[in-house]
């Protein structure tokens, strides 16, 4: 590393640990209230003490730190689209994947197949977001797109609950810039017309 570089890290981190000491929220902007509504799903019914299952894009730890009964299958190398773990969990995660999948009713039919019945199905896809291959970036689905992929996928339509987040102030931010920090208590208002993500929670039919 040259020293210029060097000291250009050295001035980051200062500005960081300045940032942090005042109050800065390093939180996601864009997915802070999709991830407050997974942590209360998770902790609700004691959900995150039970067998959870995450389709992992490989690079996300917050739901293994979470929860106390925890795997993963890491996306792309398993292929959710083709593949099935022969066990049933009480939670499936799909946190950010299924907008990298090619074939995404497949991929929904195997996660309904690892939840075991009467568990359910954590599903969350951004919208109004860049392009962003892992490897590769294939879909986009609205609150209704999102339920009708799960209705095709085999989750029953009366056991599914879609929401979205987003406004305005949050896309304009995002558009040729990196994912903001919620900083200091950045625009947390929700439009209905501008989702930035969209997430779910669908169950399956107890037999």
């Amino acid at each position: 590393m040259d020293l210029l570089s060097e000291a250009a890290n050295r001035f980051r981190w200062k500005l960081q640990s300045l940032r942090n000491y005042a109050g800065w929220d390093q939180r996601n902007w864009l997915r802070v209230r999709q991830i407050e509504a997974f942590e209360a799903f998770l902790d609700g019914d004691g959900r995150s003490k039970d067998s959870v299952l995450e389709i992992s894009p490989g690079w996300n730890s917050h739901w293994k730190d979470r929860c106390s009964n925890y795997r993963s299958a890491d996306f792309p190398e398993f292929d959710i689209c083709k593949d099935r773990l022969p066990e049933t969990f009480r939670t499936v995660i799909a946190d950010q994947v299924l907008e990298h999948v090619r074939r995404p009713v497949p991929a929904v039919q195997n996660i309904h197949a690892m939840v075991a019945n009467g568990g359910s199905a954590m599903v969350a896809t951004p919208f109004l977001f860049r392009i962003h291959g892992r490897p590769h970036d294939f879909n986009r689905w609205t609150p209704a797109g999102l339920r009708q992929l799960l209705v095709d996928g085999g989750f029953d339509d009366s056991k599914i609950d879609t929401y979205s987040w987003g406004n305005k102030a949050c896309a304009r931010a995002h558009i040729g810039g990196p994912v903001r920090d919620l900083g200091w208590g950045r625009d947390l208002s929700n439009d209905d017309e501008y989702p930035l993500m969209v997430w779910a929670f669908a169950k399956k039919s107890a037999q």
